[in-house]
């Protein structure tokens, strides 16, 4: 049975109470669909532009000094520390447990790994497993403290200061000296490559496997973004919280025996600056400070970027503090995008559904 048409063409109501049915929706313009992906392009993959633009930058105004397959090995070396502490960091912030006790954990480790060589004269390998065991309990405890109701920056901050004080009373207040045993993971070169690099290779390929291709390491990240939802579904979202908070500690325990390897001393200081050149990274990769979304590899590349605007800048004799000052613009610089581009899609995708939906009720 045909349904009846008005003069112009168009289906007219039904009499018998069924109703014709709804032309299909108009599909997004083109244009809109193009400029969201181009977005959320610029959002997962723009940091490798930018350390693409810099080394062209600084390839040409160094040269020919920082185009050199030596003057690379620096930058990695030199990335490599920035880049363990990120890596904890940012898992932390991914599940939205941001870990300020980082650096006192680091030198926590480092003294104490240090007085076990040195004073006890307790096996390196031992050693090293207590500092790392060390920092994954100190995790645990700020996890647990956290999940009692309260704040995990002022947690964290207490932390901080109980680390970094049993770290000056196991040194005495002095550095532990001569730890030349440590070199095979510090100043030591395989193949020409410093051992630190690998290090932080290992550490970012097994983050990201976790992270991306194991089901606690999906469900760690889902808790960053809804942990409520999470909990409904029946998952144990708290469980997660604190394995965040244990990765986190464990990242700055091996930070702060590598950093003790290189330099062949545990310093009892907790220098503040590990944390702000951390989070730059961490903010440079994009990583939503909210929980639910980063990429490893994002922040891998956010540390190489500050060693190439540091390793460039020395090369011109321009002043250290000038470095310090660039990464704040780019810190900010990344915080003013990733906000700018998330209301841009948000805006474009509101706008599409609209037009869809005022289309298909003509």
């Amino acid at each position: 049975m045909s349904l009846p048409t008005e003069a112009d063409g168009t289906v007219a109501p039904s009499t018998d109470g069924a109703t014709a049915p709804a032309p299909p929706a108009a599909p997004a313009p083109a244009g809109d669909s193009a400029s969201v992906r181009g977005l959320i392009f610029l959002r997962d993959r723009g940091i490798f532009v930018l350390w693409g633009l810099l080394i062209v930058l600084f390839a040409i105004w160094c040269n020919p000094f920082f185009f050199q397959l030596n003057n690379a090995i620096l930058i990695a070396n030199a990335a490599s520390l920035s880049a363990i502490f990120a890596a904890g960091v940012a898992v932390g912030i991914i599940c939205g447990a941001l870990d300020l006790s980082i650096p006192g954990v680091a030198a926590l480790s480092s003294c104490v790994t240090g007085y076990m060589i040195m004073t006890m004269g307790l096996p390196v390998w031992l050693s090293l497993l207590v500092g790392l065991l060390l920092g994954a309990f100190i995790g645990f405890l700020n996890g647990i403290i956290s999940l009692r109701g309260f704040n995990p920056i002022i947690v964290t901050i207490g932390m901080l200061s109980i680390t970094s004080a049993a770290a000056a009373i196991i040194a005495g207040g002095y550095t532990i000296p001569g730890l030349n045993v440590l070199d095979f993971m510090g100043t030591q070169r395989y193949f020409g490559i410093p051992a630190p690099v690998y290090i932080v290779a290992g550490l970012f390929i097994v983050l990201t496997v976790f992270l991306t291709k194991t089901r606690d390491g999906i469900r760690l990240m889902a808790v960053g973004g809804n942990a409520e939802a999470v909990r409904r579904s029946g998952i144990h979202s708290d469980r997660y919280r604190v394995l965040a908070f244990i990765i986190s500690s464990a990242c700055a325990a091996l930070g702060g025996l590598v950093t003790t390897a290189v330099v062949t001393e545990a310093n009892p200081s907790a220098s503040p600056g590990i944390i702000f050149t951390a989070l730059t990274a961490v903010a440079l990769a994009g990583v939503s400070l909210q929980g639910g979304r980063g990429s490893l590899p994002r922040v891998l590349v956010g540390a190489l970027i500050l060693a190439t605007i540091s390793n460039g800048l020395t090369i011109k004799g321009v002043q250290p503090f000038w470095a310090t000052g660039v990464t704040g613009v780019l810190l900010l610089g990344s915080l003013f995008l990733e906000r700018w581009i998330s209301i841009s899609v948000s805006n474009r995708l509101m706008t599409s559904a609209q037009a869809s939906v005022h289309t298909g009720t003509r």
